[in-house]
């Protein structure tokens, strides 16, 4: 796949791409140790822009996510779509899975937490997980279901619907969320779906999605290729930077002063949720009787979310609550390391399932 590459290039991207999780994980532990460049990253303005009368302030945090949706949607191939019109029941049955899911779990959550000696820190969970929960699917699934001969079309297809669906989705998870919690908590989800969230995911997530796929159409099959190893190269660059600036953020206080009961149930109920989306993408494809090939589709689709959109707008929204943010970046790491659990599981045929 790195045939022409310089040498060198082909090295750095294979160890990226064998050690990726690492790396995100090295970007978290010197964002909690050494958090100035990140906290000066999220304070860089690029300027202005004006969209249908309205002056947006452009931050290198949403440029940075741009970029990678950017890239994401370079890689995708119009004609892999088509394949859809087979089976539209999986993708559907997919994107509802991954609405509905979610939200009865934080509601299970609010039940059982109640008992919690720390209101607040219940308030923080719970709306963390609602901001993973209103996240369309990650691209990155894409990457894990191919790993795993998964249905490729299927996997597209789900990124597609709920990145493009996200304006109308993404403000009702967090309608939802803000019913659920309470406070300021309460408000600020309410706010923050009532105020420019389509705005913020049209201009940061869906625009430059549709712009990598043009770009796609635009340069050919043989140009993207050419290109691509480098932009994924770029793509592992900013992607660390972008989870180091926005853990920036929080890290630092939690290594200051650390409440350990806190983290660790925190980290149980992430690790939970993980596991119920992975496994409600295991039981759609049972209750369907898809093959192989679907269910890893569907796994790796339900399971994987865009966290990186959904730490850039908590960090926008909630940098008065750090706290919030520690759902997101915990769930980013918990999804890879089941991602790769999960593509052990299917490649020794454990959960079942033919093409």
């Amino acid at each position: 796949m790195n045939h022409g590459l310089p040498p060198i290039t082909a090295t750095v991207l294979h160890f990226i791409h064998k050690y990726f999780i690492w790396v995100i994980v090295s970007s978290y532990i010197v964002a909690a140790f050494f958090p100035r460049l990140g906290l000066l990253i999220r304070s860089t303005e690029l300027g202005n822009i004006d969209i249908v009368r309205t002056r947006i302030s452009v931050s290198l945090p949403p440029a940075m996510l741009a970029f990678l949706l950017f890239n994401a949607g370079l890689g995708v191939r119009a004609d892999e779509l088509i394949g859809l019109k087979r089976k539209p029941y999986l993708l559907i049955a997919g994107a509802t899975g991954n609405l509905l899911v979610p939200l009865a779990y934080i509601a299970c959550v609010d039940i059982i937490m109640k008992l919690w000696r720390d209101p607040e820190e219940v308030q923080q969970i719970l709306t963390g997980l609602a901001l993973v929960a209103s996240m369309p699917i990650a691209g990155a699934s894409t990457a894990w279901s191919q790993n795993a001969n998964g249905n490729l079309t299927l996997s597209l297809g789900l990124i597609l619907l709920t990145t493009l669906s996200s304006p109308i989705v993404t403000p009702i998870v967090l309608h939802a969320g803000s019913f659920i919690t309470v406070g300021h908590y309460s408000e600020d989800l309410h706010e923050l779906a009532s105020s420019g969230t389509d705005l913020f995911l049209s201009i940061w997530v869906i625009l430059p999605s549709l712009l990598g796929m043009l770009t796609h159409r635009i340069l050919g099959e043989k140009r993207s290729a050419l290109i691509s190893p480098y932009l994924k190269l770029a793509n592992f660059i900013v992607l660390a930077l972008l989870n180091y600036s926005n853990a920036s953020l929080t890290l630092p206080g939690v290594i200051s002063q650390p409440d350990l009961d806190f983290v660790i149930v925190m980290l149980i109920i992430v690790i939970l949720l993980c596991f119920v989306m992975f496994g409600a993408g295991y039981m759609l494809a049972r209750v369907f009787r898809a093959g192989r090939a679907d269910m890893a589709s569907l796994m790796f689709g339900l399971g994987m979310n865009n966290n990186g959109a959904g730490l850039v707008m908590a960090s926008l929204e909630f940098s008065d609550h750090p706290g919030v943010m520690l759902p997101i970046i915990f769930y980013n790491l918990v999804q890879h390391f089941t991602a790769a659990l999960v593509d052990k599981i299917l490649s020794r045929g454990v959960a079942g399932g033919s093409d």
